[in-house]
């Protein structure tokens, strides 16, 4: 499984979890990865955030 299928996985799982409230958790997990020092965490993280956003804007088909 390659990175890119990885990342779009832990979008769904993200958005079956958690809803509407799963950019809040990205968030939030971003936030706690920055304040711990966690640069590599937090570029995946918003990677994942990115994603996230793409799923959400794109139209259902």
């Amino acid at each position: 499984m390659t990175q890119d299928q990885l990342l779009w996985g832990a979008v769904s799982i993200l958005m079956k979890q958690h809803g509407e409230h799963a950019p809040r958790r990205v968030a939030e997990r971003i936030g706690a990865l920055a304040v711990a020092g966690d640069m590599a965490g937090v570029a995946m993280w918003k990677d994942i955030a990115r994603r996230m956003d793409m799923m959400m804007r794109s139209p259902v088909q």
